[in-house]
């Protein structure tokens, strides 16, 4: 599983730590060529001269990004590899190697692609059908570009719970155990205490919502606090736990696969929920940034959205799914109370504290 658990607090403090040694005098390609003054045909010629990309925290495991991949391959030409990171690390990756880059294209978290813009690490390209990507969703030149995006969700192993939850509410009225990762240091984590608070009247300056309930689970003895993995859900260790749905959708997939008999639900909360996306990250310092603006493209096309939605990820485009694939995702009426962060200055904030937040108010309290 793709590794981006690490906070936006932390990204600060890396960037940081290397900004030092890293002038201002490298040279990027930002510097000596501009995308998006090139036809879509222009750059897939000179991709395939590229001959190869390299990506960051883009796993074939993670999203479908294998099909994408192939597709890219197929189209273009041009092979393909992948080192999987976290958010942070793919931007200080970036900035530390400078002109000795050997990394073209990362996705990294919704909050971001702001910060890589800022730290001067990105290439910009707004792709052929940038108009239809919504103004919420990307960078006004291209610096970034969310591609899909996920919504917290309960999965439920019906093995041990008798009947599944479909809400906050029910949670705290079950007798099974309840994992929702490490708040301290788990962005998944976080946006589930965030999903909680908001659905008992919080948002992103407010989390003591979302804090006193959790707490609530942890006094009945019901809060999980070991290793938050895949293997111990499929095991039955935890009654359900609390996954983006991308992630719960493709958990089950992946446990029915190892076992016709597993049983496993998957909903989002009734009563509200919290949606992020990912975006890619074309490297300012790239060697090859036509491989990785045609790997943008690819992504933002027709298929590669459709892909994206095979890995049940939420595509950011309103692209038309086929029946089979349509059919894996859950229904769009489970997303009425869903909603994107709408104060990401505040949730920035938050997210510095909450962590000792939940070790004081939650763990504390476990029994």
């Amino acid at each position: 599983m793709k590794k981006k658990i690490i906070s936006v607090l932390l990204v600060s403090a890396m960037v940081a730590s290397m900004a030092a040694g890293c002038g201002s005098s490298k040279a990027s390609a930002q510097e000596t060529v501009d995308l998006n003054s090139m036809t879509v045909d222009e750059i897939a010629a000179k991709a395939t001269e590229d001959g190869t990309v390299e990506s960051v925290g883009m796993p074939d495991t993670w999203a479908n990004w294998g099909e994408t991949w192939k597709g890219i391959t197929d189209t273009y030409g041009i092979s393909h590899t992948d080192t999987d990171m976290s958010s942070a690390e793919e931007i200080s990756l970036f900035k530390t190697e400078g002109k000795d880059a050997t990394k073209d294209i990362g996705d990294v978290g919704q909050a971001f692609g702001p910060v890589a813009e800022k730290e001067g690490v990105t290439l910009k390209y707004k792709t052929s059908n940038w108009d239809t990507i919504p103004d919420w969703a990307k960078d006004d030149d291209g610096d970034w570009i969310i591609g899909y995006y996920g919504t917290m969700s309960i999965i439920t192993n019906n093995k041990i719970v008798d009947k599944a939850p479909t809400s906050f509410d029910d949670v705290l009225k079950g007798d099974y155990m309840v994992a929702v990762g490490d708040v301290a240091s788990a962005t998944q984590a976080q946006y589930a205490v965030l999903a909680a608070a908001i659905a008992y009247g919080g948002d992103e300056s407010n989390i003591q919502p979302g804090l006193d309930y959790f707490k609530k689970l942890a006094e009945q003895g019901r809060l999980d606090l070991g290793e938050f993995t895949q293997a111990r859900i499929e095991k039955g260790e935890v009654g359900i736990a609390f996954l983006w749905d991308y992630n719960a959708l493709g958990y089950r997939e992946q446990f029915v696969a190892n076992n016709a008999a597993a049983d496993f639900d998957v909903c989002i909360p009734s009563e509200a929920s919290i949606q992020s996306g990912y975006c890619t990250i074309i490297n300012a310092f790239t060697k090859r940034p036509y491989a990785a603006a045609a790997a943008r493209e690819y992504i933002l096309s027709d298929q590669g959205q459709i892909n994206l939605a095979k890995g049940y990820a939420k595509p950011v485009r309103d692209v038309e799914l086929p029946e089979d694939v349509a059919s894996k995702l859950l229904d769009d009426s489970q997303y009425k109370n869903a909603r994107m962060v709408e104060d990401q200055e505040a949730w920035d904030a938050t997210a510095k504290t909450i962590g000792s937040l939940w070790q004081e108010q939650v763990v504390a309290y476990a029994k």
